[in-house]
């Protein structure tokens, strides 16, 4: 624990020095920091789906030295400080487990998540987030600005822990055909907007989907777009190979040598 301590210390200590001493520190804000921010935590996801550990431990000290950074600027305008932000987390993390540091009793983690969205749901109407008497809902938690896909799958999450989902994963992927059958039907009328309507509606009844199927539906998303490229790049590397012109080839030998690389199932298609 000590060495530990240790090293948090020292990171502490370089930001400070950072801070006073190097130009480009001195000039960052919370504003300038966010897009960097948001950079590494793609960059420590990726590592992740990777399983490139040394890769792992790198982005997730990037992202401590972003987390630092920002707890340096709340000391600087008088608002917090690292001290703070830390005490503020671990008196979060014991108010929200009850089972842990009270006399709770849940079955499974269900109730442990059910038990936190309701706990957060009322801390929201102890602070007056609710002072104007409007109805504070549950989903106010789901930023705006947080990836669709990702939105989608959150949101869902949150309203399924009050009983809002389907009993039965049937009833789900019948939910994704109706969808399909909806859009098959925007399209043959042509107006592009509800093409676009009924589009955003399969892709979320796909989402819905996945949480039934207990999958995560970025990963898998991703998992697809990896074998796309490592799949596409074989034809690329087997077209220099026969000098050719990806250009000139046509779609049926760049489906062969796509079924080529398919059936080598190589390890890179799997995350």
């Amino acid at each position: 624990m000590q060495e530990k301590a240790t090293a948090f210390l020292r990171l502490l200590k370089i930001m400070d020095e950072l801070r006073i001493q190097c130009p480009w520190d001195m000039k960052q804000t919370k504003e300038s920091l966010r897009l960097l921010t948001i950079e590494e935590t793609y960059e420590l996801s990726d590592a992740i789906l990777k399983n490139d550990l040394q890769a792992v431990k790198e982005e997730l000290g990037d992202l401590m030295l972003h987390l630092v950074f920002y707890s340096k600027i709340g000391e600087e305008e008088k608002a917090f400080d690292v001290a703070d932000v830390l005490h503020a987390v671990c008196d979060k993390l014991i108010r929200r487990h009850p089972h842990i540091y009270g006399d709770v009793t849940v079955d499974g983690e269900e109730d442990v998540k059910a038990n936190w969205e309701e706990i957060k749901r009322k801390e929201k109407l102890t602070n007056g987030e609710n002072s104007n008497n409007e109805v504070k809902s549950v989903l106010a938690g789901v930023p705006d600005a947080m990836p669709s896909l990702i939105k989608a799958y959150r949101l869902q999450e949150k309203t399924a822990q009050f009983g809002f989902e389907w009993d039965d994963i049937a009833d789900v992927k019948a939910k994704v055909e109706e969808e399909l059958s909806e859009l098959d039907e925007a399209i043959r009328i042509g107006i592009h907007e509800d093409i676009e309507a009924e589009y955003g509606d399969v892709l979320f009844s796909l989402v819905n989907y996945s949480r039934y199927l207990k999958l995560d539906p970025e990963a898998a998303l991703e998992q697809s777009n990896r074998k796309f490229k490592h799949r596409f790049q074989y034809i690329e590397e087997q077209a220099q190979l026969q000098e050719k012109d990806l250009k000139d080839m046509t779609l049926a030998e760049m489906d062969a040598l796509w079924n080529e690389a398919k059936k080598k199932a190589v390890k890179t298609d799997r995350l």
